[in-house]
């Protein structure tokens, strides 16, 4: 029976009562069904007239809480990714620890391809310490002027404290940089560095395990540059990374550097 029909017959129904029952039923609750019961006669011989009430309550959510959610879980999902990768990568300008490295935190195996383009892989240098740089021949400027303090140091070293320590290259740019051009490039500099490119993959899973940071920027079809953190790695015969050197070093204070860490694994 509607509820203005029952307020209306129904004599002993007070306005309170209708109030609270409005009230019961407003619109965060769905009715399905009211209607008026009358019992039978009671013990003590009286109509007892109840209102009984079936409410469901249901819980929403809010549309507009549910499309946040989701982008918010995407988010998150998106942040750890990110904070892995960059877990694994060096900031540009920060850099790594110039002092020592414990331990081999930083480095692994690798398949690259040299000037010759034959297949070389870490177990190639094994016996030799190593001074390690990745770049790129397109370099307007630090790539070159790194590769310049990188050849004066070893010679330096050689030439003063009978040290040698072999130079290698690799670059972060493969499609550009292909053995033969490596080469060309290289002989530029010092002929005595070691060259290294290789596919795509190749290079940047080997960028992952020495924890370099590199990205495309500025691209305009096949033209673009290449932003790296331009670290050099020492490594030891081992092919153990011992010392990082970042772009804060000239030649003769990389030599120096070198010259000590040799010095002291030596003794």
């Amino acid at each position: 029976m509607p509820i203005s029909r029952f307020l209306s017959s129904s004599s002993k129904y007070r306005p309170r009562q209708a109030l609270n029952l409005l009230q019961r039923l407003g619109p965060s609750k769905r009715v399905q069904s009211s209607n008026l019961s009358k019992s039978t006669r009671q013990n003590h011989g009286k109509l007892d007239g109840r209102l009984v009430e079936q409410v469901q309550v249901e819980p929403r959510v809010p549309r507009s809480y549910a499309i946040p959610a989701a982008i918010l879980g995407f988010a998150g999902l998106a942040a750890f990714v990110h904070y892995n990768d960059e877990r694994r990568a060096v900031p540009k300008g920060q850099g790594s620890d110039r002092g020592n490295v414990k331990g081999p935190t930083i480095g692994g195996p690798f398949t690259l391809i040299n000037t010759e383009d034959k297949a070389v892989t870490g177990k190639d240098f094994l016996g030799n310490w190593v001074l390690l740089y990745f770049g790129y021949t397109s370099s307007p400027d630090v790539g070159p002027e790194q590769l310049k303090v990188m050849a004066k140091a070893i010679n330096t070293l050689e030439s003063k404290a009978n040290l040698k320590v072999l130079p290698v290259f690799v670059t972060l740019d493969p499609q550009r940089d292909n053995p033969s051009h490596l080469r060309a490039y290289l002989k530029e500099f010092e002929p005595r560095i070691v060259g290294l490119t290789g596919s795509v993959g190749a290079i940047r899973q080997m960028a992952q395990e020495y924890r370099v940071y590199f990205r495309k920027i500025e691209e305009e079809g096949e033209d673009y540059l290449v932003e790296s953190s331009h670290d050099m790695y020492l490594i030891n015969p081992n092919m153990e990374v011992v010392r990082c050197f970042g772009v804060e070093y000239n030649a003769e204070e990389l030599s120096e550097a070198i010259q000590k860490e040799l010095k002291r694994t030596s003794a």
